[in-house]
């Protein structure tokens, strides 16, 4: 990963920490480009980073929208959705 692309992925978590409530997906969709395992990735380095700041709002919002587009990108399972989720 370049410097470049690892300062557009800080950028990206910056404006999603910053933006008003709701608006995160609006956010995510105009910057469509950058979404990626290295993004999520990123994205739980500032999380941890937070959290052992004392950042624990910040940490928990970035964690959740981390795992979501893993979901989405197919890297984080989805236990609900799995064959041994629906034999039980």
């Amino acid at each position: 990963m370049t410097e470049e692309r690892q300062a557009q992925y800080f950028d990206l978590i910056d404006q999603l920490l910053q933006c008003p409530n709701g608006q995160e997906p609006a956010v995510l969709e105009a910057n469509s480009e950058l979404i990626d395992a290295n993004l999520i990735e990123a994205m739980a380095r500032v999380a941890t980073m937070f959290a052992h700041d004392g950042n624990q709002d910040g940490a928990k919002f970035l964690f959740h929208v981390a795992r979501e587009l893993a979901k989405q990108l197919g890297l984080y399972p989805d236990f609900n959705n799995s064959e041994a989720a629906k034999s039980e």
